[in-house]
């Protein structure tokens, strides 16, 4: 089925269209900074069968074919106040383009005389090449505008520049915030982070008892680093952003407990979270896992478990960094027993 994406509709020239229809990305339908809005249209995007989309506008595109996958695959936390951008620029128009859009709104006088004579000052002087929609620099460039996430975060009404020029591989104007950069499109990648859920596997099977170890591990071939990539196909940049799975903190749901290990954060090992529990073990006390106290009674106790990523980013012309770890965590009911005694 085709996949929506929400666009400004444009009519790319051909040799722009096949650029960007060149870039790919899989179809999900997860809300996110899914390539933004202004709020005025929306437009179709085609899923092959491979289960990639492309999509015919500018704007961000993303690649979410290394995402974390499954119903139960979430939406990263930041560690910190940091939150990706609500609201960002990128290449929109084409001179003739951006014509094309603003006359039909001036022509309407809806905007009121005094905006539109504004308006056709700053665009429009046939006998002024800087001032006819730089038709003169067409295939040179864009006009730049804003695009919003679609869920209307906090922070969405920030990007209210008009729209401005950049030549091709020029930088979009320093004192703007928030105009697509490699380490823009990192952060926005960020948003779209989607990892494995954290139901942790407890053991020995069955319900955990009073006062003995419960060993506590993740699936090594789920928690395995994952990625999202974000570009801009018409200008030529992209960023990855990668999360990497480092600890997991387990909290038993109960004071009645302790921890293994005490902090009761695991870190990460050769590559897995935990160990298995095997026969013979069932006194040991476990590199992950709780120990219960006392018995959940008739009822359970929340077992949380909540694993932290680290988040790394690369991008065009060798840019990089980090950005602030994310947690995802999950609840999973624990039931516990008194060791029943046999009397002879």
């Amino acid at each position: 089925m085709p996949a929506l994406i929400r666009y400004e509709h444009l009519l790319l020239p051909l040799g722009l269209a096949a650029l960007v229809l060149a870039a790919a990305t899989p179809a999900y339908a997860e809300k996110g900074f899914g390539g933004g809005t202004d709020g005025e249209t929306q437009q179709q995007a085609d899923t092959s069968d491979d289960g990639t989309v492309s999509v015919s506008v500018g704007g961000v595109v993303f690649d979410r074919s290394k995402n974390g996958r499954g119903g139960s695959a979430g939406v990263l936390r930041s560690s910190t106040s940091w939150v990706p951008p609500a609201c960002w620029y990128a290449p929109k128009y084409t001179p003739e383009q951006l014509q094309k859009y603003l006359e039909p709104i001036w022509e309407a006088g809806s905007t009121g005389h005094e905006w539109d004579a504004t308006q056709r000052e700053k665009y429009l002087d046939p006998d002024d090449s800087e001032k006819d929609f730089h038709k003169d620099r067409t295939g040179e460039g864009h006009w730049w505008g804003s695009y919003v996430n679609d869920s209307y975060p906090p922070g969405w009404d920030a990007c209210d520049e008009d729209y401005f020029w950049v030549d091709q591989g020029d930088p979009p104007p320093a004192g703007i915030e928030n105009a697509v950069t490699p380490e823009v499109l990192a952060e926005l990648a960020y948003a779209e982070i989607r990892v494995p859920g954290t139901e942790v596997t407890l053991a020995p099977a069955g319900e955990a008892k009073v006062n003995l170890p419960t060993w506590a591990w993740l699936d090594g071939a789920e928690f395995k680093p994952v990625s999202v990539t974000a570009s801009v196909p018409v200008i030529g940049i992209a960023a990855t952003a990668t999360a990497v799975p480092v600890s997991l903190e387990i909290e038993p749901g109960t004071p009645d407990a302790e921890t293994f290990p005490a902090s009761g954060v695991c870190q990460i090992d050769g590559g897995r979270i935990g160990e298995p529990y095997a026969r013979g073990k069932a006194e040991q006390d476990p590199p992950c896992g709780v120990r219960y106290l006392r018995s959940s009674g008739d009822g359970t106790f929340p077992l949380q478990a909540t694993v932290t990523w680290e988040i790394e980013w690369t991008g065009t012309g060798g840019a990089g960094g980090d950005l602030p770890d994310g947690t995802f965590g999950a609840t999973q009911d624990v039931v516990v027993q008194e060791i029943q005694a046999i009397n002879r």
